[in-house]
């Protein structure tokens, strides 16, 4: 049979059952569809996240102690990053600047008449805020009783916190400290880009005075302060080699690696690193996703071969006129598998723009940059047809077995 005649034959099929067609497609396109919509979404949150982890803190090593059978994002467990690793990580070449980070217990911080609970709040030094950051105000300057808010925090009173302000922080053992609020901030440099995720309420201090952890350095047998974090500021250019060295001085000489707890390692992280492994997570959340999206394509899959079953009976007399006029089994086989490949094919092209209409609307509810994911989108239109064919296989190969005589007497 001319491929074209049975192209037309097909849509006459079609055509004369709009309404049962359309069902079978509309199956196939919320199918399809789906696929699309959770492929580019998990794409747009993916780049999303990756932007701003590589944009902000890419010329950054972060060192803390992580317990070894960690298999998620990393943990960081105790302070074990002395004075003398600070300064040690601060001579190392390639290196621009090293944060250390802790945390205060605290039990409530008030202004005015308005206190909210709080337990505890981030002790780190002067560098930790660049001029980017800064919404209003400054950074605070060691050795003072400043304070500096993340807009989130500074929003949780009643009314609004502004520069200039005067807090008061309720610590543990019963202390108070009066502090003066000179800045806002929507980031600071030296936190985990994993932190971002949750973007909670930070207060920040200066580590001199408020920050009192300290433990008996190995080294040198004094007692210095100890951080459960820190990162290593480097030259953007030589920042793989900067981390190989920041590795070696924690494998080899730093304090850390004596006061490290058992079961625990010591771990040196660029932002590269957590790109790799935030992108992990999202792949498998989008394959996941997906996989139950394509839940829809079985389900239009069995619509096509439901429908095309259907058709086979109500054409039994056409396929024995046919075969009476001398169509071959071949031809009749064609023909049906035409039929039930245009309806994926039609479901497949409808899908697209569906798909990616409904998931641009999802990248704008979810406030991320709407993304493209290329493979996902031809792979879902190709199974898409693929499975019009194959649905439409068994009813295509039980209209070719038709008996011609019995076909001509069937009512």
């Amino acid at each position: 049979m001319d491929p074209r005649e049975a192209v037309r034959i097909a849509l006459r099929s079609i055509r004369s059952h709009k309404l049962r067609s359309t069902l079978t497609v509309v199956g196939l396109v919320i199918g399809i569809a789906s696929v699309i919509v959770f492929a580019t979404f998990g794409a747009s949150v993916k780049a999303e996240v990756i932007g701003d982890i590589e944009g902000s803190s890419a010329n950054n090593v972060y060192a803390f102690a992580t317990p070894e059978d960690d298999e998620g994002f990393d943990q960081v467990i105790q302070p074990v990053f002395t004075e003398r690793d600070v300064s040690a990580l601060e001579s190392l070449s390639g290196v621009t600047n090293v944060i250390p980070r802790g945390t205060v217990d605290a039990n409530s911080l008030t202004f005015g008449n308005d206190t909210i609970a709080r337990q505890r709040v981030t002790a780190t030094t002067p560098e930790t805020f660049d001029e980017g950051s800064v919404v209003a105000g400054r950074g605070f300057r060691s050795g003072t009783s400043e304070v500096v808010l993340n807009e989130r925090a500074a929003q949780s009173f009643d009314e609004n916190v502004t520069v200039g302000d005067r807090l008061t922080l309720s610590l543990a053992e019963n202390r108070t400290a009066e502090l003066t609020v000179v800045g806002i901030v929507n980031g600071t440099e030296g936190q985990l880009p994993v932190s971002d995720f949750a973007e909670g309420s930070r207060v920040y201090v200066p580590v001199d005075p408020f920050y009192r952890t300290v433990v008996e350095s190995p080294s040198v047998g004094v007692r210095q302060r100890a951080y459960p974090q820190v990162t290593v500021v480097t030259d953007p250019t030589t920042t793989e080699a900067t981390r190989a060295a920041v590795e070696s001085y924690l494998r080899e000489e730093s304090d850390a690696r004596q006061l490290l707890p058992q079961r625990a390692t010591l771990t040196a992280r660029t932002s590269g690193d957590f790109v790799a492994q935030v992108a992990s997570v999202i792949e498998r959340i989008t394959r996941f996703v997906t996989g139950v999206a394509v839940i829809g394509l079985v389900v239009g899959a069995i619509g096509i071969a439901n429908i095309m079953l259907v058709s086979v009976t109500e054409r039994t007399r056409e396929i024995g006129v046919m075969k009476a006029v001398g169509a071959r089994n071949r031809d009749v086989l064609v023909l049906f598998l035409v039929e039930a490949g245009l309806l994926g094919t039609i479901g497949a092209v409808l899908a697209l723009p569906v798909g990616l209409v409904v998931g641009y609307a999802a990248t704008r509810y979810a406030e991320v940059t709407f993304a493209l994911a290329p493979v996902w989108m031809v792979t879902a239109v190709a199974v898409g047809v693929v499975v019009g064919v194959v649905a439409g296989l068994y009813p295509a190969w039980r209209a070719a077995r038709v008996d011609p005589i019995d076909a001509l007497r069937y009512e």
